[in-house]
């Protein structure tokens, strides 16, 4: 039997601070519709969703192909801000350090599972030089939105890390979610987007440094 650890990523909110972009592209999108932009609180409430489950919950009003069309013009924007602005997403404070200590070790493997979709994720790899770090990548292209624990096991198959030596890190309840229903530990970052008093973890980390220490508590 393997005696592997996986630590699962959330992005959004979890390693890379994407709030302003994701505004920006929303903004984008709802005025390519004529639609009127969400409060910044509401727009927030739904990143980490699929952006077709998202649009769904901030406008159930509109038809399905509205809100398709708001999908596409996202996307666009939010490659567009990628591609013109350096600046926007940076990493948070630790997050490149903490990835880096835990690919030293060698009895652990690392993975990301992201509402982005497979366009955006490589985006922000490239941006951060984080192409191949990666042993697993779930993106929503090819899954049900979370919390629907497709990823996580997809992830766990493509690695053969066992459901009780993994662990998912993020930020928001879907992730939280998710890592339940998927039967892995938990480990909540109170600098995302969702409060931190509705994630219910196994561990909540203060900042990246305390990371190793709640993965090596909640894995051995």
């Amino acid at each position: 039997m393997s005696d592997l650890r996986l630590v699962i990523f959330d992005v959004d909110g979890t390693l890379i601070d994407s709030q302003a972009e994701i505004m920006a592209a929303m903004g984008a999108a709802f005025q390519s519709e004529g639609l009127t932009l969400p409060e910044r609180a509401a727009v927030l409430s739904i990143v980490g969703l699929s952006l077709a489950e998202a649009f769904k919950r901030l406008m159930p009003h509109v038809d399905e192909r509205q809100q398709g069309r708001l999908v596409d013009a996202y996307k666009d924007a939010f490659v567009g801000l990628r591609t013109q602005n350096k600046e926007m997403g940076p990493l948070f404070p630790g997050a490149r350090a903490a990835i880096d200590r835990l690919l030293e070790r060698d009895d652990t493997l690392l993975a990301l599972a992201t509402g982005k979709s497979r366009r955006g994720l490589d985006k922000v790899l490239e941006r951060h030089g984080l192409e191949g770090v990666f042993h697993s990548e779930q993106v929503a292209d090819h899954h049900p939105s979370k919390p629907n624990p497709s990823m996580i096991l997809t992830a766990l198959n493509q690695t053969g890390v066992m459901q009780h030596r993994a662990v998912m890190v993020g930020d928001t309840t879907y992730d939280m979610d998710m890592a339940r229903a998927a039967g892995v530990k938990k480990i909540g970052v109170p600098w995302g987007y969702h409060p931190a008093e509705h994630l219910m973890p196994d561990e909540m980390i203060d900042d990246f440094a305390a990371l190793d220490a709640a993965v090596d508590r909640l894995l051995g």
